[in-house]
C-alpha cells in the first residue's frame, strides 16, 4: 500500500479544522426578540394587576417595584439593538408604565 500523499494529509487536516465547533456569541436577535416579547407580556400582566380595585397599598407598591424592574430589563434588551427603530417605543412604554405604577404607590401612601 502506497504512503498517503502530503496533499491528502493537508486535505484531511483542513476538513478536521473546518469541522471543529466554533465559539459564537449567544446573544442573537431571535433570542433577544423572545426576551423582549416575554418582558412586554409581563408588563401587560402587571398592568392588568395594578388596575384591580382590591389591591392593598403594599400590593400596589410591590407591583410598582416589579413593573420598574421589568421595564428596565426590557430597556436593557432594547439598548442592545440600536439599529432597530421598532424597539425604543417599547422601552418608552415600559418606563411610562413604571412611572404610572410608582405614582399609584405614592398616592396610596406607600
Amino acid at each position: 500500500m502506497p504512503a498517503p500523499s502530503p496533499a491528502l494529509w493537508m486535505l484531511l487536516a483542513g476538513l478536521a479544522l473546518a469541522g471543529c465547533a466554533k465559539n459564537v456569541d449567544g446573544r442573537v436577535a431571535g433570542d433577544d426578540d423572545a426576551a423582549i416579547d416575554s418582558a412586554s407580556a409581563r408588563l401587560e400582566e402587571l398592568s392588568a394587576r395594578v388596575q384591580q380595585d382590591d389591591l392593598s397599598c403594599t400590593d400596589q407598591c410591590d407591583v410598582a417595584v416589579r413593573t420598574c424592574s421589568v421595564a428596565e430589563e426590557l430597556c436593557a434588551l432594547v439598548d442592545r439593538h440600536p439599529d432597530r427603530d421598532d424597539l425604543p417605543p417599547r422601552c418608552a412604554q415600559g418606563r411610562e408604565q413604571c412611572s404610572s405604577a410608582k405614582d399609584g404607590c405614592t398616592r396610596c401612601g406607600g
